[in-house]
């Protein structure tokens, strides 16, 4: 009675080897990993969020672009959309002044535009997948650490039983049991990391739509403002980027 009382969790890491604490400690680096880039990049996507809902609004209720491009000179640049709208804008002026002065600003204004936009949103999305495939390998990794460890547990208790010679059902119910502790704490350890991936990805597949439709209407915007100045030769020249964006609606 005294030999069932004892068995248990304290009674498995006593009795168990170095492979096994060896996967113990994988199992709670890999636990440790995956809450840590859960909540860090919740944090920082809830932040990026309304950061970016506060930009939007202030972008479409803005008169002119040059307003835009005031306001992310005082305050500086802190979402992905104020980082997309920044550098489009740096580029149009940029490509005004100097040109095609390298071969990477080659082509005409609204090219290097285009590319510019597409390298922004590569950057973005480069970076709002860091660490997501660190969430998909503990996710998928974790559950055959454990039953790795399970597997390695059984064997040596059935080993032990058949040397003592006993096959009592009490005799060999108990380290087996206590085996399977190990695929318990890899379930543990992998089902947040996934449900954590799961909620990651949907949310920057989302941001990631909104901004790819934003990058269009900047791209919109731009051009526009480009055809109005051509198209006013003789006339007072607008500064880049003054376009209202009422009167590209």
């Amino acid at each position: 009675m005294g030999d069932t009382q004892a068995l248990g969790f304290a009674h498995f890491l006593t009795q168990s080897d170095l492979v096994i604490r060896v996967l113990l400690v994988i199992l709670v680096v890999m636990s440790a990993i995956s809450w840590y880039l859960i909540v860090m990049k919740g944090i920082s996507q809830i932040v990026r969020t309304n950061r970016s809902r506060k930009f939007l609004n202030f972008f479409w209720s803005a008169t002119s672009l040059e307003a835009v491009q005031n306001e992310l000179s005082v305050h500086g640049v802190q979402e992905p959309f104020g980082h997309l709208t920044a550098h489009s804008l740096h580029a149009q002026a940029h490509h005004e002044k100097f040109g095609a002065a390298k071969l990477e600003e080659a082509g005409s204004q609204q090219e290097f535009l285009t590319r510019t936009i597409k390298k922004v949103l590569d950057e973005e999305t480069t970076a709002l997948d860091n660490g997501l495939t660190v969430l998909a390998t503990i996710g998928a990794t974790a559950p055959f650490v454990g039953l790795f460890g399970t597997v390695w547990g059984v064997y040596h208790a059935l080993v032990a039983i058949g040397m003592s010679g006993s096959g009592m059902l009490d005799k060999v119910a108990g380290p087996v049991g206590e085996a399977l502790i190990m695929t318990g704490i890899g379930l543990a350890v992998a089902l947040p990391a996934v449900m954590g991936y799961n909620w990651l990805t949907r949310s920057n597949r989302v941001l990631t739509a909104k901004l790819d439709a934003f990058a269009f209407e900047l791209l919109t915007f731009l051009s526009m403002g480009r055809a109005l100045q051509t198209s006013a030769q003789g006339r007072a020249t607008p500064k880049p980027g003054s376009v209202s964006l009422s009167a590209v609606n």
